[in-house]
């Protein structure tokens, strides 16, 4: 039998025997929350007698579900075989497969995977005459699935927006999309859960006999839940209440999947008799990164309000550092990381380089490549290996050789020329035979055997590469880099094939980032040369990136912020602490205060996986939309308390002032001061000692062109009407009225808006 009382804290024991009724447990980072559920589920059936198959504990991932069966396994033995342990989407599958006749499936009912769903998808666009420029496949299904997130079908859907003109051609084609995976027995998986939900409201008779069933019902990171999911739940426990969810409310980072905060934040006004237990002993950080994490996420008003402690010491201050550039803060860190390492205690698996969006990795990659560092992207590609990138790239080096073939193949049907593959494999099959090259080849297509329209486009590629070739030798790098773009087409096949305008934009990031990466590079030689620095990227020629080793596991980690939740390491390094990258300018820039208190929450996220040392990091300037622009730091450094951060790090002993949002700058001297207590109850005060002064804009804005109530055409989005015009320290924000896409902000300089 296990010994509750000595294996776990007082709070943590009041969530596990809390067994009847609705339960809310608010679990901060790192308080053991996957402790208290298995826990919680040993005392259900060793203490409280109940049987393992009134028991259902739904998780997000089948990787959370397997961990938490598995730990039950070890308390419980056999009985954990009857216990539902299941990700939302597999129990609905479950249900489904019982009772999907009631809904007019058959029994053997197919699941429509993305792959599916697009092909689908397609298929209704083409139908309905769709205009593929104007709305992008994964708009149209991201649409959907966020209908049926929220349960609504297509006729409620078209309920909700008929007066929408611009939702005319997401009405049909979610009218359509719905008929042909009906007409062929297939769900998608947003559908698992709809359905599941339409079914228990439809036949009382099922549902009571899945709440008989499942008489206890847990619900892990319920912060992340849907409209949909929160009703499945709602459903389930209506006839016996016994409902625990666990949470934390500061954690919730999934707006942009679906997910809906207020299902935690209005628990107790659903259930007005629940248990609020709240579990704030953190035992992963020390005092100082919890106290610094603590202020930070204090700002936000929409959150229920709990403060993390630990019994753990106060350790290191948390460092910030500025640094004059993305390069020199990628190097400042692996420099850091380096030396830390070399000086022994500890690995490059003690590292995590925590950033805000992927196309920050390209630096640190390579700083890494550079050092000879071992690295690993979680869930992300090397910069040199994204689809734009070696597209690009293959342009500018088919331009100034034209000896690859393989990147003649990669480019030479993009944008579309109507060049097929047939033609290209009669191309290949005469170049072989010739000795040449492809390239070559495209100069005489007849004597392949390829004529017509293939014939034509590929004289014309050939033309266009000459074209490249003969411009190029009195350009910078980065200008022949837009000329490549401009000539060959390339970016309007990008606004042609990205899915939505955050796509594209980030896509362009990359570009922008190629282009610095040539800039600096054409300026630290004497005699630039576009092979040698894709040789020196191990983008051509033999060069293989030696960086990584794939077969030593001991390597730093560089991940998205999103992507770091749930994990741990002993040092940490934040980078990008900058306004306008995070936050982002689009939360900066949008009427809900509520999108930078998801970005606050993500930077809490973020500060928490650190369990011994923090490092804050940011540049004075980035390159950003093909122009280096100066960031002020992120308001989320100037609301930690001062007297815990240690700026004055590094060989410069920190000279260069720090410059906020408010356009005031600090040149840091601090020191911190604690009230007398135990260390649970600890207080930092904010002593500024240090000189503060107000500076006016360090970059010049440029007035538009524009009025308020002039047409304007904007690249991406069409053309639109100017609604409003302020100007702000960095740039003109710009309010338009697009006529297909509707309101929009942004500033003048990003937008590049053209008055027409």
């Amino acid at each position: 039998m296990t010994d509750f009382e000595k294996e776990l804290n007082d709070r943590q024991l009041e969530a596990v025997k809390t067994t009847d009724g609705p339960v809310l447990i608010l679990a901060g980072a790192g308080s053991g929350k996957t402790r208290v559920l298995t826990y919680r589920t040993a005392y259900l059936i060793e203490e409280a007698k109940v049987k393992p198959w009134n028991i259902i504990a739904l998780t997000f991932t089948n990787k959370a579900a397997r961990e938490m069966k598995e730990r039950i396994g070890k308390m419980t033995g056999d009985a954990a075989k009857d216990i539902w342990v299941s990700t939302f989407h597999s129990t609905c599958l479950r249900i489904m497969f019982s009772h999907a006749e009631k809904l007019g499936y058959s029994s053997n009912f197919e699941v429509a995977d993305a792959s599916d769903q697009k092909s689908v998808i397609k298929d209704v666009m083409k139908r309905l005459n769709v205009d593929t420029k104007m709305y992008r496949e994964k708009s149209l299904m991201n649409a959907i699935s966020a209908a049926k997130d929220e349960l609504l079908d297509p006729r409620a859907y078209e309920e909700r927006h008929y007066e929408e003109f611009h939702r005319k051609v997401y009405i049909e084609v979610y009218k359509a999309y719905q008929e042909q995976l009906k007409k062929n027995n297939a769900m998608d998986f947003d559908d698992l859960i709809m359905n599941t939900v339409k079914l228990f409201k439809k036949y009382p008779e099922v549902l009571e006999s899945y709440q008989d069933r499942f008489r206890y019902i847990m619900v892990d990171e319920y912060q992340d839940t849907n409209s949909a999911q929160f009703e499945l739940i709602r459903l389930l426990a209506s006839k016996y209440r016994n409902l625990c969810v666990v949470g934390d409310d500061d954690q919730s980072i999934y707006r942009f999947r679906g997910a809906n905060i207020r299902n935690i934040l209005d628990f107790e006004k659903i259930y007005k008799d629940a248990a609020v237990i709240k579990l704030e002993e953190n035992y992963r950080s020390t005092a100082n990164i919890l106290n610094v994490a603590n202020q930070v996420i204090s700002h936000n008003k929409g959150r229920k309000g709990k403060n993390l402690w630990t019994k753990s010491e106060d350790g290191k201050k948390i460092r910030f550092k500025q640094l004059d550039s993305a390069a020199g803060e990628a190097a400042y860190i692996a420099d850091e990381i380096e030396k830390k390492v070399s000086s022994g205690g500890c690995s490059l698996n003690d590292f995590a380089i925590l950033i805000r969006t992927n196309v920050q990795s390209k630096e640190f990659e390579d700083a890494f490549r550079v050092r000879r560092m071992n690295y690993e992207l979680v869930k992300g590609l090397r910069f040199w290996d994204k689809k734009v990138i070696k597209d690009v790239t293959s342009y500018l080096l088919t331009a100034v050789s034209g000896e690859n073939d393989m990147r003649t193949v990669r480019i030479i049907n993009i944008p579309k020329r109507g060049i097929g593959n047939a033609s290209i494999e009669k191309l290949a099959a005469y170049a072989a035979q010739k000795g040449i090259s492809l390239l070559e080849a495209c100069r005489e297509p007849s004597f392949a055997g390829v004529g017509g329209k293939a014939a034509a486009s590929m004289k014309d590629f050939v033309s266009l590469i000459d074209l490249l070739r003969e411009k190029s030798a009195d350009m910078r790098l980065s200008e022949f880099t837009d000329l490549v773009l401009k000539e060959s087409g390339y970016l309007y096949y990008l606004d042609e094939t990205s899915e939505t305008p955050e796509d594209y934009l980030e896509t362009i990031q990359y570009i922008d980032k190629l282009k610095e990466a040539l800039d600096e590079y054409e300026d630290s030689v004497d005699e630039p040369d576009l092979v040698d620095f894709m040789r020196q990227n191990g983008v051509e020629g033999n060069n293989v990136d030696t960086a990584l080793d794939e077969k030593d596991t001991d390597r730093v980690r560089v991940m998205t912020m999103h992507n770091a939740k749930g994990l741990e390491f002993p040092c940490v390094f934040v980078a990008g602490m900058e306004e306008g990258l995070f936050p982002g300018y689009l939360a900066i820039n949008a009427d809900d205060e509520s999108e930078i208190e998801e970005e606050r929450r993500l930077c809490y996220v973020a500060l928490t996986r650190a369990m011994k040392e923090l490092t804050l990091t940011c540049a004075a300037s980035r390159f950003i939309n093909g122009e280096r622009r100066y960031q002020s730091t992120s308001r989320f450094v100037r609301e930690m308390p001062f007297g815990l951060l240690d700026m004055n790090i590094g060989e410069d002993r920190f000279e260069r002032p720090v410059r906020f949002s408010d356009g005031s700058t600090v040149r840091p001297s601090y020191r911190a001061s604690f009230e007398p207590g135990e260390q649970s109850e600890r207080k930092t005060k904010k002593v500024f000692t240090g000189e503060k002064i107000k500076l006016g804009s360090s970059i010049e804005v440029k007035e538009p062109e524009y009025r308020t109530g002039d047409r304007v055409r904007s690249f991406k989005w069409g053309e639109g009407t100017v609604l409003g015009i302020v100007k702000g320290e960095r740039d003109y924000e710009v309010t338009v009225d697009f006529d297909k896409t509707g309101q929009r902000k942004m500033y003048a300089g990003f937008a590049k808006l053209k008055k027409v």
